[in-house]
């Protein structure tokens, strides 16, 4: 098992525990997934360009790690959800994208 399968597995566990799978259709998941990249794209919108994450206060720093981590986990479960395992489609997408834009020379 991978990070990503242990990370599914406890977030499946955790819905059925709540009864929550009946809501967690691809539709409503994706919509969750939605709003929870607004809320990450929120937290940097009115950032000067320039702005590096070096440079990041720590309660801007802990937002922004709450954010990612809400993500990560509806498109874990999301891809759980569908049958989809998210680090071989990235491997796939990967390999496919070396083959459209090689290198520069």
């Amino acid at each position: 098992m991978t990070g990503v399968d242990d990370l599914a597995g406890r977030l499946r566990t955790f819905a059925a525990a709540r009864d929550w799978e009946r809501h967690h259709t691809p539709k409503n998941l994706l919509l969750a997934l939605s709003g929870e990249v607004g809320e990450l794209c929120a937290e940097l919108q009115w950032l000067p360009t320039d702005a590096a994450s070096e440079n990041w206060g720590p309660e801007l720093r802990q937002r922004v790690t709450d954010e990612v981590a809400d993500v990560l986990i509806y498109l874990v479960r999301f891809a759980d959800v569908c049958g989809i395992d998210p680090v071989a489609a990235a491997e796939q997408k990967i390999e496919h994208n070396e083959s459209r834009f090689p290198p520069l020379p």
